[in-house]
């Protein structure tokens, strides 16, 4: 593992909303999760015991297969030396980045998660997506217990191809997203999508492929490949809640995100994972705003 690390911060950046249903952080620090493989589901539990030292507990069949999925879920091994570089620019910038120190890139385990949330967070805030989210969760998942907890898998894209219409309007989805959705099932059941194929692209021929699956525009085509793959060199483009987010935290309403997004250079997807956790921390007193 690569220090500075954080899993609290680094957790809370994969979850975006404390209702998540599908990453759990406990009150002690540790975080949980039921990971789904070739029809196993495994139970990870992750608990920091140092500066530089996670403690994995994977349960399940074929466990260890799972050990390297978690590394990547929680940027283990990402080396941000740059960003904390580039963002010396920006006194404010590097006054979050601070506060912020030891937040990883966090990744979805797999394409089809990293699909579904950028369908379903798609033009909506935060809130309204995340609620829509945990209901879908809810009706397409089955909760296993864990001790006295329950964990929701990831509902499967065999399932949400299936599904009825009904059962997708009852939890609040558009009748257009219920349609990219069951696009985007059919797309990752048939091979029609590869995540193999896609991490050997460009990021530019990256885009392009994603956006060959019906739904995904540029912002979700983004939202993919920073929040599933990793690229630290994606920044969501034309996202409003962004750009009230900069304006806020560097106290300068007419600072030009375009301005950072181009110092950051390859690592501006960090920004966008600094921004969502500096509003949910309240950080802009920082700036005195």
């Amino acid at each position: 593992m690569r220090p500075p690390y954080r899993l609290d911060l680094t957790v809370d950046a994969l979850r975006r909303v404390p209702g998540n249903l599908v990453d759990i952080m406990m009150p002690d620090g540790a975080y949980l999760r039921a990971l789904t493989r070739s029809g196993t589901v495994n139970v990870v539990e992750v608990q920091q015991i140092g500066d530089d030292t996670l403690d994995v507990r994977i349960s399940g069949r074929a466990a260890s297969a799972q050990l390297q999925t978690v590394a990547t879920m929680l940027g283990t091994d990402v080396d941000l030396h740059e960003w904390y570089e580039r963002t010396k620019r920006f006194p404010w910038l590097e006054r979050l980045a601070n506060e912020l120190r030891g937040v990883k890139p966090p990744r979805y385990p797999e394409l089809w998660e990293a699909l579904c949330h950028g369908i379903v967070f798609q033009q909506l805030s935060i809130a309204a997506a995340a609620s829509i989210m945990q209901r879908f969760v809810e009706r397409f998942s089955s909760p296993i217990r864990h001790g006295a907890i329950s964990l929701h898998p990831f509902p499967r894209p065999e399932i949400v191809a299936e599904a009825r219409e009904r059962e997708f309007r009852s939890i609040g989805l558009s009748r257009m997203k219920v349609s990219y959705l069951r696009s985007a099932a059919r797309a990752v059941l048939t091979g029609a999508i590869d995540p193999s194929h896609i991490e050997r692209l460009s990021t530019t021929a990256a885009i392009a492929e994603l956006r060959t699956v019906r739904g995904i525009g540029r912002w979700s085509a983004a939202v993919v490949l920073l929040r599933g793959f990793g690229r630290l060199d994606v920044f969501p483009p034309t996202d409003s809640g962004a750009s009230r987010s900069i304006k806020l935290l560097s106290s300068d309403p007419r600072i030009d995100e375009q301005d950072v997004l181009a110092a950051l250079d390859g690592v501006r997807g960090m920004l966008y994972f600094h921004l969502l956790l500096g509003r949910l921390r309240g950080l802009h007193t920082l700036t005195g705003y």
